[in-house]
């Protein structure tokens, strides 16, 4: 038997990951999946509904562990003996959230992915190692960001940004030192484009949320020129196709890939985009970035009552560019693209209708 070992299970992203490696792989392939324990219950279920929809049972293994401990939360003996099974792993755990205090950071998102590292190097037979990074190791860098950048000197908006930062410098040193690494960096992901479904609000979901309190006219604050600046949002069903077939491409050992939308809608275009598919007016309400989040900051119950985090303003006025040319080359002929956000806005409007109570709160 051979294994595919994989962490953020059952995460947004890495239950869909799962369903699609237990698809495309043969009978004798496995899929073990690294859990925390208060995560078993809907591990299980979710492990039970993929089985079913593929019809093989007993082929993907929960295991209870923690990425932060060295042994993975495993013990020594149970670590070595998957070491010796798997060939591929994906490694999708880490801290989403954008408010994460720095030490919790440092612990999930880059010792946590130092020990999976540590973990791949000690897998005997393994063919790549696959690593969900961030298009937002970029920092507050002014200008395009290309897959080939990553230490460029840049300042960070939070401690997410840094340490997924951090995390990623770690990935690419194993890499240059010969281990079989993939890296993905998704821009902000959002729900499905066509079904709307996502188990997270955040990114452009406040504002969603925000003019849905509204009837006919809602008042929305813009922070800065919202013509200078854009929102690079994916939907999750275009993520995962996208690292479906690029994580078979016979080049993708060595590769970054910016799974990033190649022409981003500005600010404006984006609430625009919102107000016709809420069927709302949107009166816009200028007002600088510093006084919002200053604002935010200091009256809780007026941040609760707008339901929009301070740590979210950064992102209406973001300076960088994301450039996708590796990921666009190695698709080509796969008929996988990114779809423009006014494709599915009302996809994804009409979904937090029907849903109100998803949290935006991320699962850790």
């Amino acid at each position: 038997m051979s294994a595919i070992f994989l962490t953020g299970f059952p995460g947004f992203l890495g239950s869909e990951m799962a369903s699609r490696l237990l698809q495309r792989n043969e009978h004798h392939v496995e899929i073990h999946c690294l859990i925390q324990k208060k995560f078993r219950h809907l591990a299980e279920a979710r492990a039970a509904e993929i089985e079913e929809k593929h019809d093989a049972d007993g082929r993907i293994f929960l295991h209870e562990g923690d990425i932060t401990d060295d042994t993975l939360g495993l013990g020594a003996d149970a670590r070595k003996a998957l070491q010796q099974e798997v060939s591929e792993i994906y490694h999708f755990a880490a801290v989403y959230d954008l408010a994460v205090p720095r030490e919790i950071g440092l612990r999930v998102n880059v010792d946590g992915t130092r020990h999976m590292l540590d973990f791949a190097e000690g897998c005997g037979n393994l063919k790549q190692f696959h690593y969900v990074s961030t298009c937002y190791v970029s920092g507050r860098h002014e200008g395009e960001f290309s897959e080939s950048m990553l230490q460029e000197g840049q300042r960070f908006n939070n401690f997410y940004e840094e340490t997924k930062y951090w995390a990623e410098v770690e990935a690419q040193r194993r890499m240059n030192n010969g281990l079989p690494v993939t890296i993905y960096r998704p821009a902000v992901v959002v729900g499905d484009s066509e079904t709307g479904r996502t188990q997270k609000y955040d990114g452009p979901y406040y504002i969603i949320q925000w003019i849905l309190r509204w009837k006919k006219l809602a008042p929305t604050p813009v922070v800065g020129n919202p013509e200078d600046y854009t929102l690079n949002v994916v939907p999750r069903d275009y993520v995962l196709n996208a690292m479906d077939h690029l994580s078979q491409h016979p080049e993708s050992v060595g590769q970054v890939y910016h799974l990033s939308d190649p022409h981003p809608p500005t600010v404006s275009q984006m609430i625009a985009s919102l107000g016709r598919a809420s069927g709302r007016n949107i009166l816009r309400i200028p007002i600088s970035a510093p006084l919002a989040k200053k604002l935010l900051n200091s009256f809780e119950p007026l941040k609760n009552w707008i339901g929009i985090p301070p740590e979210a303003i950064d992102y209406f006025n973001h300076p960088t560019r994301y450039t996708c040319d590796v990921t666009r080359s190695h698709l080509e002929g796969s008929n996988i693209h990114c779809p423009a956000f006014s494709t599915y806005s009302k996809t994804l409007v009409d979904f937090v209708k029907a849903n109100p109570s998803v949290a935006s709160a991320a699962m850790a």
